[in-house]
């Protein structure tokens, strides 16, 4: 665990200057312009030559960040080996189906002391591997990490105020004095008057609170798009952190980092605004749109949609029960009806909120909340 120790100056922080994101979509970007606006010389590895030919001769990004001026300078290109040979650090800004390949891509252009950040989040299918546990099986002896946190892209590339959690394991890298700890640097060369990070050494812990709490928010953008209201979103939000930190714990993360910025303040950013795609996915459903028609039938990433399936695929391993995040996969993924599936839910037995406090008992209204939700969504 990283000790407290003596504030240190700036001036000792040894910060990366050269920065490498891989990833040309709205976080991507919004990242690559936060290291700009910091003083870095910032490369950006983007798949589409229309993106890159926008951010080098107009500095923008219409395509995913319309109406966003860019800093100036942000080297944009899709060549990897341009874009990576001469990194200090690397930041991985795909979704996250792409960052084994991603991860091998970075390890073989990128020097080999140039740790990996992982700004994905989510859990591999069939392996249940982390982001950062996909990036060390796929790049072996790398120094590894992650940033996570409540950010939509959009603000934070307007400048708006951001706040985030940069991970890694102090002993990933043998360092034990903070300006060498590779969070610590990151978040030193990222730091701006309107972009604030904050450091962790509990990745597990932070990995958990971003892959989960995007299942949540399709639970409750599910019920707002059904027209309930504040209430049972806020119930959610709640119980959905406690499913988040009895995860994290039983595979070695702290229950006080699901109780940060990378937990419980990303899940109420997730479940409360329809920028967050999850959310607005759930909404739609809850307003009876068929699957194929969400987004009016475009391929948009949901996360959570995978994620239902992966998290818990990943808690069953454990004997775990995550009661919001199975009834997620039953509609997204096993295809139940909304209704009977939030009627499952909301008229099981009632429980203690702590769990030490062993209290099971049968819903004395069962039949009649089954009905309310079986009759009132689609």
């Amino acid at each position: 665990m990283i000790q407290n120790q003596a504030p240190v100056e700036p001036s000792d922080m040894l910060a990366y200057d050269r920065v490498a994101v891989i990833g040309g979509g709205a976080w991507g970007t919004a990242l690559a312009a936060v290291a700009r606006r910091a003083g870095r010389d910032v490369s950006l590895l983007a798949r589409r030559e229309d993106i890159v030919a926008e951010l080098r001769d107009e500095a923008r990004n219409s395509a995913y960040l319309p109406d966003i001026a860019l800093p100036e300078g942000i080297g944009a290109t899709t060549d990897p080996e341009e874009a990576l040979a001469d990194a200090q650090v690397v930041l991985i800004v795909t979704p996250s189906r792409s960052i084994r390949a991603m991860s091998e891509l970075a390890a073989a252009h990128a020097p080999a002391d140039a740790p990996f950040f992982i700004c994905a989040k989510g859990i591999e299918a069939g392996t249940g591997l982390l982001m950062t546990g996909i990036a060390a099986d796929a790049a072996p002896g790398r120094v590894l990490g992650a940033v996570s946190g409540p950010t939509f892209a959009v603000e934070t590339a307007a400048e708006h105020p951001t706040a985030v959690t940069i991970a890694c394991t102090s002993a990933a890298d043998g360092a034990t004095a903070m300006p060498d700890i590779a969070a610590a640097r990151l978040a030193a060369t990222l730091t701006t008057d309107s972009f604030r990070p904050y450091v962790s050494d509990d990745l597990i812990g932070v990995e958990i609170g971003g892959a989960v709490k995007n299942v949540i928010a399709i639970a409750c953008g599910i019920l707002a798009g059904a027209g309930f209201g504040e209430n049972v979103r806020a119930a959610l939000i709640t119980r959905g952190l406690a499913e988040i930190k009895e995860l994290a714990v039983v595979l070695g993360g702290r229950r006080e980092t699901v109780t940060g910025l990378s937990g419980i303040g990303d899940l109420m950013l997730t479940c409360s605004s329809t920028k967050s795609r999850n959310f607005s996915y759930g909404a739609q459903r809850g307003q009876g749109i068929a699957e194929d028609q969400v987004f009016g039938g475009k391929p948009v990433v949901v996360e959570g949609r995978e994620n239902a399936t992966t998290v818990t695929d990943l808690a069953r391993r454990h004997n775990l029960h995550m009661p919001i995040c199975e009834m997620v996969r039953s509609i997204v993924a096993d295809g139940q009806p909304i209704g009977e599936a939030f009627a499952a839910y909301w008229a099981a037995p009632i429980e203690a909120e702590p769990r030490a406090l062993d209290i099971s008992i049968a819903h004395p209204a069962e039949t009649e909340a089954q009905i309310r939700f079986e009759e009132l969504l689609p």
